[in-house]
């Protein structure tokens, strides 16, 4: 386990400091707000209501339902129970490390929850929407990977945080999308 803790801090440390540069300390503090992707969640809402109505409210009740989730079991059960500095928080490192944020979040780093929201919300729309938008649904996980890449980059997550967070949110997501396409599906 320290093995695995000291790789995870070394890797932290090459994409929190040597990779950092001026184009990504502007790009990844925007990427992960979740203010800039409001236009990307009211396009999908308005989309779906729109073109599938009543399946459309049901699917919109599933993402939520999702989304909710994901976050319940990563901030409530996880966070809670497994106690994490932040790297932002954390003394042996808090030298070097480039924070991008404003401030330093107080709850357990691990996991992930952006990164278990995201990733649950990019497998629930891959399985819900592949047949509409064939290869194109792809680009959900490049989006949820690029949020979670974002939370190392910025100091306040080690990648092991964003691993598993997004592989939690991953197996939630593939419940609900699941749960939605044999019950409802987009037709």
């Amino acid at each position: 386990m320290n093995q695995l803790l000291t790789f995870d801090k070394y890797f932290f440390k090459v994409i929190n400091n040597y990779w950092s540069n001026t184009f990504f300390d502007w790009l990844m503090p925007w990427l992960r707000n979740s203010e800039m992707w409001y236009p990307l969640y009211l396009f999908l809402i308005l989309f779906i209501v729109i073109n599938y109505k009543k399946t459309g409210w049901i699917w919109l009740l599933f993402a939520l339902g999702t989304v909710i989730l994901c976050d319940f079991v990563s901030s409530k059960i996880i966070k809670e129970n497994i106690i994490r500095l932040r790297p932002c928080n954390e003394p042996d490192i808090a030298s070097w490390v480039h924070v991008l944020v404003g401030y330093s979040p107080q709850s357990s780093s691990f996991t992930s929850s952006h990164a278990t929201n995201h990733f649950g919300m990019a497998m629930f729309f891959y399985l819900t929407l592949k047949q509409r938008f064939d290869k194109w649904t792809i680009l959900f996980f490049f989006w949820a990977f690029s949020i979670s890449f974002a939370q190392v980059y910025v100091g306040v997550h080690y990648p092991i945080d964003i691993i598993c967070g997004g592989l939690i949110g991953i197996l939630i997501g593939y419940l609900s999308g699941k749960s939605f396409y044999k019950n409802y599906g987009l037709v």
